[in-house]
């Protein structure tokens, strides 16, 4: 897995210990030349892992929609720029270009990101994954929500087929190997 997608914060009025998760993964994708492929924005955790990244060694793919660049919010670490009009085209390039997905804590956006995957993944669009770092347990609603789909007969086959869990550095560069 040598293409990572990372779905992620734009803010940064968040917590520092997400930024110091992002960053520490950024490292990590550096030093063992993964490629980021993510959203491309200069705000939150998104410049947070791309500086990290880039500094350490990745190739950063930014999937940038329209709306971003007409806000000036593109950050200038990207080695390879995706533009695209709308979010539904720029989820699907980083789906298209990445070999798994990691989902760092984030809003909406991020949200929206995890279903698109998860959704085309149980169609057998692709068989690629999604990971939750489930930092501080930020993602525990959203996997017992999965959980419920399952045990009320919700989802055709078993969701956690779709995606992984890792609370922390080690569980989840074990599974990006």
């Amino acid at each position: 897995m040598d293409k990572i997608a990372i779905f992620c914060s734009a803010s940064d009025r968040i917590d520092p210990v997400y930024f110091e998760k992002a960053r520490e993964l950024g490292i990590w994708m550096g030093q063992n030349k993964k490629t980021l492929v993510y959203g491309g924005a200069n705000i939150g955790l998104m410049e947070c892992i791309a500086r990290a990244a880039k500094e350490n060694g990745s190739m950063v793919i930014g999937v940038v929609p329209l709306r971003l660049e007409e806000r000036g919010r593109v950050s200038d670490l990207i080695d390879v720029n995706f533009r695209t009009d709308t979010l539904s085209d720029r989820k699907d390039i980083m789906l298209n270009e990445a070999d798994v997905m990691v989902a760092l804590p984030g809003g909406v956006g991020t949200l929206d990101e995890i279903f698109h995957v998860m959704a085309a993944a149980t169609l057998d669009y692709h068989h690629k994954k999604v990971i939750f770092y489930n930092i501080n347990g930020f993602w525990d609603g959203i996997l017992d929500f999965l959980s419920g789909l399952a045990t009320q007969h919700f989802a055709h086959h078993p969701l956690d087929s779709h995606y992984a869990v890792a609370h922390n550095l080690e569980e989840l560069t074990e599974l990006l190997k």
